[in-house]
């Protein structure tokens, strides 16, 4: 699939991050956030997949004290391979900074650490040891250039098996913008709500032709109960001409995972390996999921099946329908 450059390590291009995979000590780099979460997603699974018994740890760099990394990477004593992920690297504390470079010069070959640099300049002595003793390196650089945004979308469509003109992936970027997590999830909901080739028309059917009053950021702004910015924003698109289709679209969407997250605590499934949900939504759906029980999530359900009905020829006022439903969400999640 097409891939924006990688980072540079020491001259070299670090292979991109769908070719991530484990080892004794794997280093995520670059800035770009959903690519870096994807390419920890990969290690794990591929780590799963040669051990099912893989044991999980996740440790905060920037709270990190002296002795942990080499204790959460020794063997279980119930069996299972030790995978140690390390978040947020950039912001390392000198006691992680010590014991990672003590640990790089002598991996244990059993165990599998990935380290999660966002860039920086923090950690550098870790990162030239890192790439001197030949650890493997996948990067995640900032897609931010106009090009490479477009890059980007085609390459999501193709991911999802669905084939999209030249003009239907610029008008998405057009009508989403620059946020590569809302750009990937605009593509896999137009791939989930849609049959046959992608056009121009279908994006304008479902997210306008907008940037600053999309869907997305209606159901953002609904579902943590922010009545007032979610009404603002419904009411600007449908001003500056957005249907309402993607707009009841984008919350439906938004709702559906939740309940998918939220079904899945407690019940032994990865929402990211077992229900296709990428990782950054995850994250995302767990801390809006406190402002949501079961029950209001049931009753918000039910509005969205309402106000679709409404839109779609049910009733003359769609527009109303739509604020309706923006207004009765946000005070569903704010009564929690």
């Amino acid at each position: 699939m097409p891939a924006p450059t990688s980072s540079r390590r020491g001259g070299a291009v670090a292979p991109p991050w769908h070719r991530a995979k484990p080892a004794p000590v794997v280093l995520v780099s670059g800035p770009e956030t959903l690519l870096g979460s994807r390419a920890l997603s990969l290690i794990v699974d591929a780590a799963k997949a040669r051990d099912p018994e893989t044991d999980v740890h996740r440790i905060e760099a920037a709270t990190y004290t002296a002795g942990l990394l080499r204790s959460a990477a020794s063997p279980s004593l119930f069996g299972g391979t030790a995978l140690v992920i390390i978040e947020g690297a950039e912001s390392m504390s000198d006691a992680f900074l010590t014991d990672a470079i003590d640990y790089v010069s002598a991996p244990d070959p059993e165990a599998v650490v990935v380290v999660r640099h966002g860039g920086g300049n923090r950690g550098k002595k870790l990162l030239d040891a890192a790439r001197a003793a030949g650890v493997p390196e996948y990067g995640c650089p900032a897609i931010t250039r106009d090009s490479d945004l477009v890059d980007f979308t085609a390459a999501e469509f193709s991911r999802a098996g669905r084939t999209a003109s030249a003009a239907a992936v610029r008008a998405l970027v057009d009508s989403v913008g620059s946020d590569v997590s809302q750009i990937a999830a605009a593509c896999s909901q137009l791939a989930l709500d849609t049959e046959g080739g992608i056009d121009e028309a279908v994006v304008a059917k479902y997210y306008g032709t907008r940037v600053n009053a999309t869907g997305f950021a209606v159901a953002d702004a609904a579902v943590v109960g922010d009545r007032a910015k979610a009404l603002a924003l419904v009411r600007h698109a449908l001003e500056t001409g957005t249907d309402p289709v993607p707009l009841v679209a984008a919350i439906a969407a938004k709702l559906r995972t939740l309940a998918k997250v939220g079904a899945a605590r407690g019940r032994g499934v990865d929402p990211t390996r077992d229900l296709g949900i990428a990782p950054w939504q995850v994250d995302r759906a767990r801390r809006e999921l406190r402002h949501w029980d079961a029950d209001r999530l049931a009753d918000a359900i039910e509005l969205v099946a309402a106000a679709d009905h409404a839109i779609k020829g049910g009733d003359r006022a769609p527009a109303f329908s739509v604020e309706r439903l923006v207004r009765r969400v946000a005070d569903l999640a704010a009564d929690a």
